[in-house]
């Protein structure tokens, strides 16, 4: 987990310690410092980066998802019912004041509930859990007992859903469905914020 960019976002870098093989989820840097923070423990520990997943097109998960694809080959993959998040990207950046250019971002491969990504001996698990955004994912890999789950929950709060496709109720329940139904002792590691787990959220979140 590395936290990057103003908007104090959890980017992860996960790989399979045999083959090398990686995947980035939401590369949301905006400075030239954060990239190279990321390419150098990239090319220090001889990562293959296969695919970058994003678990939803808000501006501060995916600034730098073309530029990291571009330079590592890498396809970036997310949800198409997102695609007006990703087409709207300037706008996003505009809206927030952030100084820095970008252009719109399409994905390369939608992903849908029930997909499965191989990373070595690990299966990742692709979970819908709309709310936050239409097209909002998680990643689970059950091998690891660990959720990657955007900004759908965190520890001891939910994700915001007062900007464009929010739905508190679809949000609730993708949480209580999708996430709640997961074994007790996984990992929460959230797109801010410290980790938690499914354990915790169930006794403590106010929200649920």
């Amino acid at each position: 987990m590395m936290t990057v960019n103003p908007f104090g976002e959890n980017m992860y870098i996960l790989w399979d310690e045999a083959s090398h093989e990686a995947v980035v989820v939401d590369p949301g840097m905006m400075r030239d410092g954060e990239r190279e923070m990321v390419t150098k423990f990239i090319d220090e520990h001889n990562l293959s980066v296969k695919h970058i997943l994003l678990t939803h097109l808000h501006v501060d998960h995916i600034t730098s998802a073309r530029w990291l694809a571009d330079k590592t080959g890498a396809d970036v993959c997310g949800s198409v019912l997102d695609a007006q998040l990703g087409q709207e990207l300037p706008d996003q950046v505009a809206h927030f004041r952030i100084n820095i250019e970008v252009e719109p971002l399409t994905v390369d491969r939608d992903l849908v509930d029930g997909d499965t990504i191989p990373l070595g001996d690990e299966t990742i698990q692709v979970l819908h859990v709309p709310g936050h955004s239409p097209g909002g994912l998680a990643f689970y890999l059950p091998q690891s007992a660990l959720l990657i789950s955007g900004d759908t929950i965190f520890n001891g709060s939910v994700g915001r859903t007062d900007l464009w496709g929010g739905d508190m109720a679809q949000l609730l329940s993708s949480i209580r469905e999708k996430i709640y139904t997961l074994p007790e002792d996984t990992v929460i590691a959230s797109g801010h914020g410290p980790t938690t787990t499914v354990a915790d959220e169930k006794r403590f979140n106010p929200f649920i």
